[in-house]
Parts: structure tokens; C-alpha cells; sequence
């Protein structure tokens, strides 16, 4: 019994400090980093200013989606017993869903290497003219990626609270939040899927930091339970 509030704990802990490190990744962002130029171009010829800021955002983005990890396992420990098969499969697809956000996690990693080249003193306007090409290229991987991750975590969330629903830890009110943030989720990547420039991807991002953060809270709060 030690062992398994030990796991519920520590996934609490781990929901919640992904979360407040995510807001903090916003706060860099705009204190940092700032809005993205209207030309491709600019983004490449800025780089060098921003290279630390992005570099702190990834690194700390990458660290949100390792805890989270922790607590999808640590609510699949929680939610086992009463519902396996949701608790199952929403645990796998939200874990497969942030390793998806976890391969588009670095994208300075290859932005770095175009900016050197673009800022390279031999560098011709026709060679810019590619490397520009190239880097919107890359970011779409990055940005196709993040799409696909941000519509599986959702999915995951719905499944858990189906059997947050069967579980008298949980009850209906966590399950209900659960599944409404998991079908905003959805719809919200659903949109970004259709429509790339949409503003829905703050809706899904938000819809993440507040299932992490209130079920964290009860995760850790069951832990404490005798």
C-alpha cells in the first residue's frame, strides 16, 4: 500500500509541476520571444537573437510532456482496479499521444543548423531564398506533429474519464470535467488539423494544462487518503 501511494504521489506531483511549467513556457514566449514576423524570412533572420529563448522553451516544453508521462501511468494505477479498459486504453493513447508531441518537441535543434547557413557570410540571396524554403518545410514536420499529438492526448483524456465515471474515487464530477476537456480537445485539433492557421491550438494546449493540473491535485489528494 506504501508502494502504490508512493506511484499516486509522485504522478499528483509530477501533473501538476507539468503544468505550472507549461504556463511558464507561455511566459517566455512572450517575454522572450515575442510574436512570429508576417514573413518567413524574418523568423530566419531573427533566430540569433531568440536562439537561448527558444532553446529554454523547448527544453522546459520537452520536461512538461515527461512528467505527464508519470501521471497518465500513475492515474491508470488509480483507476485499474474499478475500469480497466478505459483506464488502459486512455492511459496508452495519451502516452502515445505525448511521445508524438515528444518527436516535435526540439524543433531549434534543426532550426539552428538553417540559421547558421542562412547567416553564413559566403551565403547568396538565392541561397537564402532556399534555406527560407527549407525552414518553412521543416517547421511544417514540426507543426504536422504537434497536430497529431495534440488530437491523440484528448482522446486519452475522454477514455479516463469514462472510468473516472465507474470510479467512486473520482465520481462524476472529475469524469464529467475529464471527458468535456478531452472533446474540446478534440474538436479544437480537429480544427488546427482542417484549417493550420487557426487560433484552436491555445484551446487544445489549454484544455492539457488543466486536465494535468485539477487531476494531479486529486491524484496527489488520493495518495494522502488512509
Amino acid at each position: 500500500m506504501e508502494e502504490e501511494q508512493s506511484v499516486l504521489r509522485w504522478g499528483g506531483l509530477a501533473g501538476i509541476l507539468g503544468g505550472i511549467i507549461f504556463i511558464l513556457v507561455f511566459v517566455v514566449v512572450i517575454a522572450f520571444v515575442g510574436a512570429d514576423p508576417a514573413q518567413p524570412e524574418g523568423e530566419v533572420m531573427r533566430f540569433p537573437d531568440i536562439r537561448a529563448a527558444r532553446t529554454v522553451e523547448d527544453s522546459l516544453y520537452l520536461m512538461v510532456l515527461i512528467l505527464w508521462v508519470a501521471h497518465f501511468l500513475a492515474l491508470y494505477r488509480a483507476l485499474r482496479e474499478t475500469s480497466l479498459a478505459p483506464a488502459f486504453f486512455g492511459s496508452v493513447i495519451g502516452i502515445v499521444g505525448l511521445g508524438v508531441l515528444g518527436a516535435g518537441a526540439l524543433p531549434h535543434v534543426a532550426s539552428v543548423a538553417i540559421s547558421e547557413l542562412y547567416h553564413a557570410p559566403g551565403a547568396t540571396p538565392e541561397d537564402r531564398a532556399t534555406l527560407v524554403l527549407l525552414w518553412q518545410a521543416t517547421q511544417g514536420i514540426f507543426d504536422a506533429l504537434f497536430g497529431a499529438g495534440l488530437l491523440l492526448v484528448p482522446i486519452g483524456f475522454v477514455a479516463l474519464g469514462v472510468a473516472m465515471l465507474r470510479s467512486p474515487a473520482f465520481g462524476k464530477g472529475f469524469g464529467g470535467v475529464s471527458v468535456v476537456l478531452g472533446v474540446a480537445g478534440v474538436v479544437a485539433a480537429s480544427v488546427l488539423l482542417v484549417d493550420p492557421l487557426s487560433p484552436s491550438a491555445f484551446v487544445g494546449v489549454l484544455s492539457l494544462i488543466i486536465f494535468h493540473l485539477v487531476l494531479g491535485w486529486k491524484i496527489y489528494s488520493l495518495s494522502r487518503a488512509p
